[in-house]
């Protein structure tokens, strides 16, 4: 769904000389925290911090932030992560540090590493929401893990992948064996590794299924394209595609084809509802996919942010499995009855 880049820090000594340095730093972003809370409280300008702002899922999500921003009077500005943790981190400081947003809204790159720069912003009494993942390392509660998160709309990724092999299982119960190719995004994501897992432990409950290959698509359909090539020179007689991304199928389509299948006859299951997906369940060559709705989540993520700021009810936890305009599983007969439903991002 997402392409992201995680950054891990080495943890050794430090010496005088940066120990200083660091204190430094901290002493004078608390100052201009201090000295810009005042201008916070009279701005109506909130600031969307985007995974990467050139990403399809990311610019669909500011669409539902701005545009929600604009029903409640507010302005929103966006943000580049490119898709790197301490850039991200750092961007939060600095425009913490601005004082011109009353308050902030985060599409995470690191959801555990970016803590420390919620905990600043939670600090300086700015509103802030995460979008898409929780914060912290707990990645199967949606419910605040850092103190004082203003709210968590997301999906758990363990129900969605459950539903998703599930699905699979059901399509298999009349085949033995039943061969099925997963792709994930990345395997050392978290996120990414938390979904593996459950799918593997999902299709190890029934023993028609057997899984012939686990492939890396890094949300791209060329690399996915390529993983399905290699994995199709081992495996033969594929009934199943599951992976956790829309992008993925679209290059596990390509390879299938051009090794002689019918597309049509396997089940190919999907993530993300991208119109790219929607369009390939409507004419009967993919069949399901676990839906996100990136604009419908930054527009409940831009309500609870006003809401906090005016001093109103706010809901620190909102399931978008729960919340979209379409139930979380989506396949033909859904569609079939939401003739109008095409997707809220493209891919």
């Amino acid at each position: 769904m997402i392409n992201y880049v995680w950054v891990k820090t080495q943890k050794g000594d430090i010496d005088m000389t940066r120990s200083i340095t660091l204190l430094l730093g901290a002493v004078a972003l608390a100052v201009a925290v201090a000295l810009a809370t005042p201008a916070m409280a009279q701005s109506k300008k909130v600031a969307f911090f985007a995974a990467s702002s050139q990403n399809g899922f990311n610019q669909a999500t500011y669409e539902g932030v701005e545009e929600m921003a604009i029903e409640l009077g507010y302005e929103a500005e966006i943000y580049d992560g490119k898709f790197d943790a301490i850039h991200q981190y750092s961007q939060i400081e600095d425009v913490l540090a601005s004082g011109r947003f009353a308050g902030m809204i985060v599409a995470p790159n690191d959801p555990v590493g970016i803590s420390g720069a919620f905990e600043q912003v939670i600090e300086a009494g700015v509103p802030i929401a995460t979008v898409l993942f929780p914060i912290g390392p707990d990645l199967t509660t949606l419910q605040p893990q850092v103190p004082g998160i203003t709210s968590t709309v997301a999906s758990p990724p363990v129900d969605g992948a459950t539903w998703q092999a599930e699905a699979a299982a059901a399509y298999c119960a009349d085949k033995d064996p039943c061969n099925v190719i997963i792709i994930i995004g990345f395997k050392t994501f978290p996120f990414d590794n938390l979904r593996l897992e459950t799918f593997e432990k999902v299709l190890a409950q029934y023993p028609n299924i057997k899984v012939v290959g686990v492939g890396e698509g890094w949300y791209s359909p060329d690399t996915s394209l390529k993983a399905m090539q290699d994995m199709l020179q081992a495996a033969r007689d594929v009934h199943v595609v599951l992976s956790n991304a829309d992008q993925h199928l679209v290059g596990a389509e390509i390879a299938l084809e051009a090794e002689g299948y019918n597309v049509a006859d396997l089940y190919l299951i999907g993530g993300g509802a991208a119109a790219i997906s929607i369009e390939a369940i409507r004419e009967g060559r993919w069949d399901a996919t676990l839906a996100y709705f990136p604009k419908t989540m930054g527009a409940l993520a831009m309500e609870q942010i006003a809401n906090a700021i005016e001093g109103k009810p706010v809901n620190n936890a909102i399931n978008m499995d729960v919340s979209g305009p379409l139930q979380a599983m989506i396949d033909k007969a859904i569609l079939d009855a939401n003739p109008d439903f095409r997707g809220e991002w493209e891919q």
